[in-house]
């Protein structure tokens, strides 16, 4: 299932959630030039999130690699997929929560997910990258507070696709499921650069116990909203 949109008007302008969307984007536009200058390696290396270092070499570079790995991709399909889940998603959640708590969640939410993903591969030397850690997060937190907006849907059925109009509690519980399975179906295998999935497990986990407490003082907002 691939969420394309949801039903759900906001009453101000995601001000947060576009400013993360435009340095996602020129952030990737930086590494596109790294990349035709043979230094786009070393930089992910310096700026992502190896587990390894995190447990053996933690220093200053390696704390600040839990922000900076937000805004890097692996490539354009890495970057288009995340920013499409940010908008859909991320708009409602800031709108509930404000502004500047939503920015405040989303990036505690990638520093939790990117913790989890080194608790599940402590002896990969691999740099973890990508905003899909925050963003799962957001997912939890949308999870909690609009658990019955309806969410339009592409389902692929073999060579055809369906458009759908599901519940959110549908499409993110499959979502949040899929994730489970394929990082047990991980553990053990030996390291390799691929998906994190249990960044986005810990992160969807974070945003979806978290936001209860980012929300408080914000009952008028959540109520408008959750039906």
């Amino acid at each position: 299932m691939i969420p394309i949109s949801d039903r759900l008007p906001t009453r101000r302008f995601p001000i947060m959630t576009v400013l993360l969307i435009v340095a996602n984007v020129v952030i990737f536009g930086f590494e596109l030039l790294l990349d035709m200058l043979g230094l786009l390696e070393p930089f992910i290396y310096a700026f992502g999130v190896v587990p390894y270092r995190v447990l053996h070499q933690f220093d200053a570079l390696t704390a600040f690699s839990f922000f900076s790995s937000m805004f890097l991709h692996g490539g354009f399909l890495h970057l288009a997929g995340n920013m499409l889940y940010l908008w859909i998603f991320g708009n409602n959640v800031e709108d509930a929560l404000g502004h500047f708590r939503f920015l405040i969640f989303y990036f505690l939410c990638g520093v939790l997910a990117s913790l989890a993903q080194v608790l599940a591969s402590v002896n990969s030397t691999i740099p973890g990258i990508g905003a899909s850690g925050a963003i799962a997060g957001v997912l939890g937190a949308y999870l909690v507070l609009f658990p019955h907006a309806r969410i339009i849907t592409l389902i692929p059925l073999g060579i055809f696709t369906q458009l759908a109009e599901l519940p959110a509690v549908i499409v993110l519980g499959f979502w949040f499921i899929l994730q489970l399975f394929n990082g047990v179906l991980a553990l053990g295998l030996p390291s390799a650069g691929g998906v994190a999935w249990f960044a986005h497990i810990g992160g969807f986990v974070a945003g979806w116990l978290l936001v209860r407490l980012f929300a408080i003082g914000r009952r008028q907002a959540i109520r408008y909203y959750h039906y």
